[in-house]
């Protein structure tokens, strides 16, 4: 990887230059962190778990129409993707009351919601990622108005496949986060149009997900409030996704994985 251009890196991936144009590499790390990374962890295993989980999400939204930044699994801890102008908002899907919406609103945390909620936030660490509304994002140019709209329909899209797919396998989709980047179209007058297309990951460490059964928690919660068991978490998801074949071992190098390759 040393020989590669590193483009960005941020708290939990490292994005370098693709093989071809137009495109990157993604690599997930094992660093775990919350609260603005004022929490830090490495968690063995993590990434290649975060890896695979997504890459099976994406894949299977991409089969009912939404158009993602990913393109194929390298190895067990990188995807090639298409590069993005990334649109500098954090989109939240609710369907319970958890985390910061429970704390704002003074509700009960696991208190269903009677409608999803869809959220926006600045991304900016520096800032905590402050919580902004349609107003903030037309104002300040960050998308417009045909943008945001498409990014609510897409989340509240995505929301109702993932719910399914979730509880299918006896896991309550609580609430998630995604981001959406621009991606140029060449039009068939050769002009260039932006396309609204899915981008970073979807895995437990950006949704959150209880056990059906038992309102046990098998995401990022369990590193943010110190429950442990992370990456047990995390195989027990994939495991139940039938991404892996064993839930006895997670450590990266002998992970035991059901191939797509083939």
């Amino acid at each position: 990887m040393s020989r590669r251009k590193q483009i960005y890196e941020g708290k939990a991936k490292i994005l370098y230059e693709g093989p071809e144009p137009g495109t990157l590499v993604q690599y997930f790390k094992d660093d775990a962190t919350a609260f603005n990374a004022q929490k830090k962890a490495v968690l063995d295993g993590k990434g290649v778990l975060n890896n695979r989980i997504s890459e099976f999400v994406m894949l299977r939204l991409e089969e009912i129409g939404i158009p993602t930044h990913f393109i194929k699994r390298l190895n067990m801890r990188e995807q090639l993707i298409k590069k993005v102008e990334i649109i500098p908002l954090e989109v939240i899907c609710r369907n319970v009351a958890a985390g910061t919406m429970a704390k704002r609103l003074g509700l009960d945390e696991g208190t269903k919601l009677p409608r999803s909620v869809v959220e926006f936030c600045l991304k900016r660490d520096d800032l905590g990622d402050p919580l902004v509304a349609e107003e903030h994002i037309h104002t300040f140019g960050w998308a417009t108005h045909a943008e945001v709209d498409e990014m609510i329909t897409m989340t509240l899209r995505i929301n109702d496949y993932l719910r399914g797919m979730f509880g299918g396998i006896g896991i309550n989709l609580i609430d998630f986060k995604i981001e959406f980047g621009r991606l140029d179209v060449t039009m068939e007058n050769g002009s260039v149009a932006h396309q609204v297309i899915l981008a970073d990951e979807i895995s437990p460490d950006s949704c959150r997900l209880w056990d059906r059964e038992t309102d046990r928690k098998m995401d990022k919660d369990r590193f943010r409030r110190d429950m442990g068991g992370v990456t047990e978490a995390y195989t027990e998801v994939a495991t139940r996704l039938g991404i892996l074949k064993e839930a006895n071992n997670v450590h990266a190098p002998k992970l035991s994985v059901v191939s797509n390759d083939d």
